[in-house]
């Protein structure tokens, strides 16, 4: 079978691109693919409301969009069988794209308000809200990672009071929306690591993101050169993107901070139990609150306030966890394939 010419559009943010990342690793494992990655940088002087409004106007002209909003080049396409994209700056990109090829296109995320669902031959969701909509798939948010890949075992054993972990992920975040953490909350999640280090002979992989405090990462620095704590510490600051599969491969079980879905997603997709921390300030909007219950009800990950962390309410939390059985890929592919046949 030929590959699969996939057109990436990918914005600058991770949490956007490793799912549009997750969707084409998904269709690798049906068929094989040709990837072109094309970077999707606005004008900051072409307002949303003027995109919108040329998108569906009868003389709408995709070539001009692109190269006055984006600066691309509609004549340096390449031939393709698929457009994919998610966040909502690649929107209109995707749809002009989309258009001027005249082939099938994928769209990772929320849409805009006023773009019809229609523009897109499917849209991956994770809010149960969109399930009735034939153009929508509602699914755990899709991630490249590939537990299978990883040495992930398929069947995890149940930690608790019980049995505990003698190696733990975590994910640290930092601002983001409605999240702020308190110095006295970080100073509480530290403490709460070098306790567990105590009290059970657990040693942690730690990984920072863009968002943490610079503050917060010297502090995990510094707790990390004692290394019956820290077995590794990955610092954003010098590492860069792309280093959660060196945790995840490795760990038995993970925290993450509530403030980043993907990585809570992308834990989830490793066949990994996943403790969420929250600071006592933060608010989901209606749709992540959705999400977010989606996780814990199918038994996946559990949250523990922040102020209300110890190794009594987080192996608690543990023994109420039963991660997944299935490789995400290998699922997501086959709804790809029921869904839109005629990539296969």
């Amino acid at each position: 079978m030929r590959p699969l010419r996939i057109i990436f559009l990918a914005d600058t943010r991770p949490g956007h691109y490793h799912l549009a990342q997750g969707v084409i690793a998904a269709l690798a494992h049906v068929r094989p693919v040709e990837v072109t990655r094309i970077e999707v940088k606005r004008k900051w002087i072409v307002p949303t409301r003027w995109l919108r409004a040329r998108i569906n106007a009868d003389t709408f002209f995709p070539p001009r969009m692109l190269r006055m909003a984006y600066r691309i080049d509609a004549e340096e396409l390449p031939d393709a069988d698929l457009v994919v994209s998610a966040g909502g700056e690649t929107h209109m990109p995707n749809i002009c794209v989309t258009r001027l090829l005249d082939v099938p296109n994928i769209f990772c995320g929320s849409l805009l308000r006023g773009l019809e669902a229609d523009n897109f031959s499917l849209i991956i969701s994770s809010y149960d809200c969109d399930a009735d909509s034939e153009r929508h798939l509602v699914t755990l948010k899709p991630s490249p990672i590939n537990p299978d890949a990883l040495g992930r075992p398929k069947t995890v054993p149940c930690f608790g009071p019980d049995r505990l972990p003698k190696l733990a992920g975590l994910l640290v975040g930092g601002k983001a929306g409605s999240f702020r953490y308190t110095s006295k909350e970080w100073e509480r999640l530290l403490a709460f690591v070098a306790e567990i280090s105590k009290a059970w002979g657990t040693r942690w992989l730690i990984s920072t993101s863009r968002r943490t405090p610079d503050q917060v990462a010297d502090r995990i620095a510094e707790l990390a050169k004692d290394d019956s704590v820290v077995a590794k510490f990955i610092d954003f600051r010098t590492a860069g993107p792309g280093t959660l599969p060196e945790i995840l491969s490795k760990a038995e079980v993970v925290v993450c901070t509530e403030d980043s879905s993907s990585m809570i997603s992308e834990a989830i997709s490793a066949r990994l139990p996943v403790v969420g921390v929250a600071p006592a300030r933060h608010r989901f909007t209606d749709e992540e609150t959705l999400y977010r219950d989606f996780l814990m009800q199918n038994g996946w990950s559990r949250v523990v306030p922040l102020a209300k962390l110890t190794p009594e309410t987080f192996a608690k939390a543990l023994s109420e966890i039963e991660p997944l059985h299935e490789n995400p890929l290998d699922a997501l592919a086959a709804k790809l394939k029921e869904r839109l046949p005629e990539l296969f």
